[in-house]
């Protein structure tokens, strides 16, 4: 690549940092509209489209002919992120948390993503044996991931959000570093949401003393102190049915703890320092009850006084798909110490506060990945000529990023509202209603999000043409890093049923809230014309989506489980985009690009649950055709299914 910067090798082995990471002069600023800086873009694009004009002797002398884009501060480039800031937080507060914003935008630009990148080059080795035949279980890391985990204390990554230095708006404040983090973190942004789930089931049992050195580690921003956590949930029948999935036992020792013998199938994070974990309790005979009511949670050390495994084994490192900056490993679990935090029996229903904060982290990380692959799309736009002009200047290529942008937007958006409502939870400000809306919207931003992010994520690759599929531009890696977010912490179908679970619990009454909240957002597009169509198309998808659950609600649960999917889409469509993006759009100021984003995200289907209940979708012979539809030529056909 050319660049007219001095670039210094990331890696002895001769690898190329991704384009958008390479060395950057020695001063550099975010990039601002303004005329001075309007004018240089426009002297960049001129050069662009001179170098196309090159005599070909002078051109086979240049390393590669293609320019790479350049993106800048990622707090001062995300236009969005900003005006929501503006609007929601309080002036003194919002002071502050801009210059640490700004401040930390250029340290991700300078620091950060040079480690994000050598974290994705040395990815963790599983080292068995010593040199003497001793077996040592050693996962090696590399140096820049070591690095990542003082920086995430230093910056208060997980501290910031238990601090409440802001009250209720620390939550948010947290979340927006981990933004603009994640896709820098080189994987790191994992086991922060495991520390921050663990950190927060610590302080829902209210800190008690013999978890008060944990907690204070976890939430440390000294580097020398800080700790990560574990999530020890998965076994060896897999998935989220931990209930009769989980095997390991936890047997009563004479001083009041436990030792735990399983075998943990998928444990993230391996190399963190603690973990929180699920085992059933041996009775005095030596049995167990099985289900959820026989499940525990245990916070165990990994390591002792001394660096040597907690008796655990270390089976192999996980060869996953993404996400191999992070060790992921089989685990034997041989008499491992561990102490019991949960009241015996209740393991299930303590993870569940744990369980909304790392479901709220793969929200981060989808809007976070959805956000960078267009910021380098849209600059890649700026400088690459095809077809005789820039690709900026082809109105299906803009038209296509447009549409990508308007998804972002509306996922942004409920990401700011779910942990804008988490941060009035733990402040004790929010209302009974605030907290039904929370428990229906954790998940429905989870499942809707996840899915995004991967058609964002592959889109924009495509956007590149071919050098989006080459691996050393790095696009690969965001690509696969965003496809396990809609596995991570539930998968889409798991998670639709959850939502069904938050209408069962709360005898409906969190839709109650839903379309009273719907209402109030919506009333403020009243006194913007040009938001009313859009309006009219939510207030239309609110009446059909009420019609499809007054007759839907007769028909049984087997009815209601075959329409989750799309019942979840349409509520993740009809709050998240609808009311979210038209209520930022009539506030005072807002700009063009907010209206034209809300109209855009109402042009698309906004309640897929009424339209397929029109089409008879969820009728009991449908989904007899569903199985005839997949195992037809199958030798299960011939079997009874």
């Amino acid at each position: 690549w050319r660049s007219s910067a001095i670039c210094k090798p990331w890696q002895s082995g001769g690898f190329l940092p991704p384009f958008w990471e390479r060395c950057q002069p020695p001063i550099r600023e975010g990039i601002n509209t303004t005329a001075g800086q309007g004018q240089q873009v426009g002297v960049q694009e001129k050069q662009v489209l001179e170098d196309l004009e090159m005599p070909l002797a002078r051109r086979e002398t240049e390393t590669l002919f293609q320019e790479q884009p350049e993106t800048g501060n990622q707090y001062l480039e995300d236009a969005l992120l900003q005006s929501y800031l503006k609007t929601h937080l309080p002036p003194q507060i919002l002071e502050e948390v801009n210059q640490d914003l700004e401040r930390f935008g250029n340290r991700l630009l300078t620091k950060i993503q040079p480690l994000g990148w050598e974290c994705e080059l040395n990815p963790p080795v599983f080292r068995q044996y010593d040199a003497w035949g001793q077996r040592v279980d050693h996962i090696v890391t590399c140096s820049a991931w070591r690095r990542m985990k003082e920086i995430a204390a230093e910056e208060g990554l997980i501290a910031e959000a238990y601090e409440r230095k802001y009250s209720s708006w620390s939550r948010l404040h947290q979340a927006v570093k981990l933004y603009l983090f994640s896709s820098s973190s080189g994987g790191f942004n994992c086991p922060l949401a495991m520390t921050d789930g663990a950190a927060k089931v610590i302080e829902s049992l209210g800190v008690p003393g013999s978890l008060k050195n944990a907690f204070d580690h976890l939430t440390s921003r000294d580097p020398k102190k800080f700790w990560t956590s574990g999530q020890w949930m998965t076994e060896r029948r897999g998935g989220s049915d931990v209930a009769n999935g989980t095997e390991t036992v936890a047997r009563k020792q004479p001083d009041g703890t436990y030792r735990l013998y399983g075998f943990k199938w998928f444990t993230s994070a391996a190399d963190s320092d603690v973990t929180l974990t699920l085992a059933r309790v041996e009775d005095a005979e030596g049995q167990v009850e099985q289900g959820s009511r026989g499940l525990s949670l245990f916070f165990l050390k990994v390591r002792d006084e001394e660096g040597k495994l907690n008796s655990i084994q270390v089976q192999r490192l996980k060869d996953k798909l993404g996400t191999r900056q992070m060790a992921t490993a089989e685990l034997w679990l041989d008499g491992t110490k561990a102490e019991l935090i949960s009241a015996e029996g209740r393991g299930v229903a303590s993870i569940s506060n744990m369980l909304n904060i790392t479901r709220i982290h793969n929200v981060i990380g989808a809007v976070a990945s959805m956000r960078r692959m267009i910021s380098l799309s849209r600059e890649y736009a700026r400088k690459r000529v095809a077809f005789g002009k820039l690709l900026k200047d082809h109105p299906l290529h803009m038209r296509t990023i447009a549409q990508m942008e308007v998804q972002t937007r509306g996922a942004f958006l409920l990401l700011m509202e779910i942990v804008r409502l988490l941060g009035l939870v733990e402040t004790n400000m929010a209302s009974e209603q605030d907290q039904l809306l929370l428990r229906l919207l954790i998940p429905v931003a989870k499942l809707y999000t996840g899915k995004q992010a991967s058609a964002v994520a592959v889109e924009a690759m495509e956007s590149f043409g071919g050098q989006g599929y080459m691996e050393d531009t790095g696009l690969p890696v965001i690509v696969r890093d965003t496809l396990v977010l809609s596995i991570w912490e539930g998968t889409t179908n798991i998670l639709s049923l959850d939502v069904l679970r938050s209408l069962t619990k709360s005898q409906g009454q969190v839709m109650t809230v839903f379309f009273s909240t719907v209402q109030k957002k919506m009333e403020l597009a009243s006194s913007t014309a040009k938001l009313e169509p859009a309006a009219k198309r939510v207030r239309d998808a609110v009446s059909h989506l009420t019609g499809f659950m007054q007759e839907a609600g007769s028909r049984g649960a087997a009815t209601m489980e075959l329409a989750a999917r799309d019942f979840s889409y349409s509520l993740a469509r009809i709050y998240a985009g609808s009311a979210l993006l038209i209520e930022h759009a009539a506030r005072p100021g807002a700009s063009s690009t907010d209206i034209s984003a809300a109209r855009r995200w109402c042009n698309q289907e906004l309640c897929p649950v009424g339209t397929e209940w029109r089409n008879s979708s969820y009728e009991a012979e449908e989904a007899l055709t569903d199985s005839a539809l997949v195992y037809e030529g199958s030798p299960a056909c011939h079997a009874r299914l």
